[in-house]
């Protein structure tokens, strides 16, 4: 049998790390087995519909190379692939579940609900809606057949109808064995008052008629697997396989990686922006493999020594028994060390197709960009730092203090006037490396003290890129025109 997985995000708002994350597992999981990988929009919650949700979802996806095989906006002979165009396959199935007595209609008031489940929180009671007590409630089991038809004129919910005294058992290829007993669970709605499905009935449903062999989603939906196994049961069907994937904390381990975080504590939690809300690991300067590359390694590792893959590296080495149970804490430092990863061994025509980069190299020679991204490449963490890398381009506004004033008590000029003998000469900047070192040697002169004292003139600071090929880029008389800028600022 052909796999085939689904990824069933709510349009609701920003597609949050912990939903790629099960996106990427799913269509990794696919892939690697020859399967295919499906979208699924669940709208049916109405009041939490956000508008251009949908098509942000499907932007995000696409920029992570996660593209569907079938959904929305890709042909496939299993949709519609929105729930809200389902209402009426919906409607079927919850009739053949009525009539096989599985499920049945109630008609108590949200006051009502509220009443019993006040009493029961009074009494130190979980409130269940189920087969210890649903003989005291409104429902088609306890009124006749009129009664139960006039009160269909109104408003009513279908329900569940779960029996009492048993043990449901389902199997998750991460956690194992998962069981349950009936007495515990209440009789979960099915359709709602609008006359839309749940989740837990439209998912079922779908997932059947979709034709899906594998569930991959997030561990919060692990409570509510017994309920899916008893409606598979109700309609005899066979299951899937479920997997349930473990969370994203927070970087501290406590607790589940929410949107709010990124917001509070300055981190990414969405793949790219949503309209103006918290910027994206895209905005942040990620390229999209890699934030792949460290999402997959949320929870996943390939069982080798090496972290770095591109997503056909994590095609060919993905398995479901290589995912932990466990939560996996967010962080983002090790997400930057693996996008600069990406970042070094991405090719340089590659990096100027990048927004971020051509914004920033705009107003530099067109023919020096691809020397400068070469230059500085491998010390960007995001594309982002790529505009403070580049501040060599232009003079030092400043030096550091603290490296002057120990440069100072090392007589500089002398060092200095070596180097502006040199730069007025005919010597080519390549051959300036060697020369320089050459002469220390014959002063006994360090030549750290000697490249201290050009990267101070050159960049006004002691870290940078290869300081030989930024003077090869700005250029001798520039070179020379700085180094004598500090030599005056030494001397004050």
């Amino acid at each position: 049998m052909k796999i085939r997985v689904r990824f069933a995000p709510s349009p609701t708002g920003p597609l949050h790390i912990g939903g790629l994350r099960t996106a990427l597992f799913n269509y990794l999981y696919a892939k690697s087995k020859k399967g295919s990988f499906i979208l699924r929009i669940e709208d049916t919650d109405q009041n939490r519909y956000v508008e251009g949700s949908e098509n942000y979802l499907i932007k995000a996806l696409n920029w992570c190379g996660i593209k569907p095989d079938e959904g929305p906006n890709t042909k496939g002979n299993f949709g519609p692939y929105r729930q809200s165009e389902r209402k009426k396959i919906y409607k079927e199935h919850i009739d053949k579940l009525i009539n096989l007595g599985a499920a049945y209609y109630a008609f108590d008031s949200e006051d009502q609900l509220k009443k019993y489940r006040q009493e029961d929180e009074k009494n130190g009671k979980t409130f269940l809606y189920g087969s210890q007590n649903r003989i005291k409630f409104r429902n088609s089991l306890t009124l006749n057949l009129t009664e139960t038809k006039k009160a269909l004129e109104g408003d009513y919910v279908v329900r569940l109808k779960v029996m009492g005294g048993a043990k449901v058992s389902v199997n998750d290829e991460i956690r194992g064995n998962i069981s349950v007993s009936t007495d515990l669970l209440d009789d979960k709605i099915l359709l709602k008052s609008d006359g839309l499905p749940t989740y837990h009935f439209a998912n079922v449903v779908d997932d059947k008629l979709m034709e899906i062999t594998d569930v991959i989603r997030g561990e919060e939906w692990l409570p509510s697997l017994p309920i899916h196994k008893l409606i598979y049961d109700a309609f005899n069907w066979n299951l899937p396989r479920f997997m349930h994937l473990p969370l994203i904390l927070k970087p501290n381990g406590k607790g589940k990686l929410s949107k709010r975080d990124g917001l509070k504590d300055g981190y990414p939690v969405f793949p790219i922006k949503f309209k103006e809300l918290n910027l994206g690991f895209k905005e942040r300067g990620f390229l999209s493999e890699g934030m792949v590359n460290y999402l997959a390694l949320l929870g996943w590792n390939s069982g080798t020594e090496n972290e770095i893959f591109n997503l056909s590296d994590l095609i060919k080495y993905f398995s479901i028994k290589r995912v932990q149970k466990g939560g996996a804490r967010f962080d983002y430092e090790k997400a930057c060390w693996i996008n600069q990863q990406h970042i070094s061994k991405s090719d340089v025509k590659t990096l100027m197709e990048q927004k971020i980069v051509r914004e920033t190299l705009e107003k530099v020679e067109e023919k020096k960009r691809i020397n400068i991204l070469n230059l500085v490449k491998n010390r960007l963490k995001t594309l982002n730092d790529l505009k403070n890398e580049i501040r060599f381009l232009d003079d030092p506004q400043d030096y550091d203090k603290k490296s002057v004033i120990k440069l100072i008590d090392k007589n500089p000029v002398k060092i200095m006037d070596q180097i502006i003998k040199l730069l007025n000469s005919d010597i080519e900047i390549a051959d300036m490396k060697q020369s320089l070192f050459e002469w220390g040697k014959n002063e006994k002169i360090p030549f750290g003290l000697i490249m201290q004292t050009l990267r101070l003139a050159i960049i006004g600071q002691l870290s940078g890129p290869d300081l030989f090929k930024i003077c090869a880029l700005i250029g001798k008389n520039v070179s020379l025109k700085r180094v004598q800028k500090f030599k005056t600022f030494c001397l004050k």
